[in-house]
């Protein structure tokens, strides 16, 4: 399938989970994940981020993962590979490897505790972009990496022709409108906090990069058509119909809560997540499963 997020691109994508056997990836489970994704009706799959624990694959598993969902997905909606480093160098060839496996585009979190200052972000991505024949998305998250890609930096970075969306989890909605207005008119933004993503899609954005996806993405579709076809009323019921749900994706360290929520659901044999995380603590299990209930889903 031909990628292009320039005006082409809409929708509720989730940020997948790694399902682990043991101490091996568990791949016939990936790969039933992929499917039941693309029956819910999700716009994209985007494996190896931080849900889906990139930093605790190795790099064979990281490249493994990617190649498995591209060839389960085998062209019926986009793949966007995890394919960021706080190692500049280390990212270049994580997305090498991406453009290899077929994947459509590649999403690359700023630099973690490096913390450079804003000309060493922009050097950061402008060298990702050059060494990448795929669309480039950012992904700004300082709540866990202490590193922000300003408005200013967003600005100058949309210019590079293959950075083409920023994937945003600064919790600040006014980065929409200030991108939407700094920005070329082609620059797409996308939610990466659930709990945001209504207001986001308000004031412009295009659609999401969810944790809660994983979870219930044909709800999570269905308020991003919503959002299209500008029925609030019904967005906004889906919303506070999630609201609870997106919280507790992170009453305990993400993703033990969403692999728990899975395995509820029986998408998951099993919840294991890799040290240092660890899995949900009882009071973080009674927030998900009141969420569950809330949502309708359990």
């Amino acid at each position: 399938m031909a990628f292009n997020l320039h005006g082409h691109f809409f929708g509720s994508m989730p940020a997948l989970v790694t399902p682990f056997a043991g101490e091996s990836v568990d791949y016939e489970t990936l790969d039933a994940l992929v499917e039941w994704q693309i029956e819910s009706g999700s716009a994209g799959i985007v494996p190896c981020g931080t849900t889906g624990e990139s930093p605790t694959l190795s790099l064979d598993e990281h490249h493994d993962v990617v190649r498995r969902v591209v060839t389960q997905v085998a062209g019926r909606i986009p793949v966007i590979a995890g394919a960021g480093s706080n190692d500049t160098a280390t990212g270049r060839a994580h997305i090498r490897e991406a453009a290899d496996a077929g994947a459509d585009a590649v999403l690359v979190i700023t630099p973690y505790y490096n913390r450079p200052d804003q000309a060493g972000i922009y050097a950061h991505f402008s060298a990702i972009a050059e060494a990448s024949d795929l669309p480039v998305i950012l992904y700004n998250v300082p709540g866990r990496t202490v590193s922000d890609v300003l408005p200013d930096t967003v600005a100058k970075l949309a210019t590079i022709p293959n950075i083409v969306a920023i994937k945003d989890a600064s919790g600040d909605v006014t980065r929409v409108t200030q991108a939407m207005a700094s920005c070329p008119d082609d620059f797409t933004v996308l939610s990466g906090a659930d709990e945001l993503t209504l207001p986001m899609m308000l004031l412009g954005a295009r659609g999401a990069i969810s944790v809660t996806a994983n979870v219930a993405p044909h709800l999570c579709a269905d308020m991003m058509i919503a959002c299209r076809d500008a029925r609030w009323a019904e967005a906004r019921a889906l919303h506070d119909r999630l609201y609870p749900l997106h919280m507790a994706m992170f009453a305990s360290p993400s993703p033990a809560p969403v692999k728990y929520a899975m395995k509820r659901l029986g998408r998951l044999p099993a919840d294991g997540v890799r040290l240092p995380m660890v899995d949900c603590d009882a009071d973080a299990r009674r927030a998900i499963d009141a969420a569950l209930a809330h949502a309708g889903l359990a």
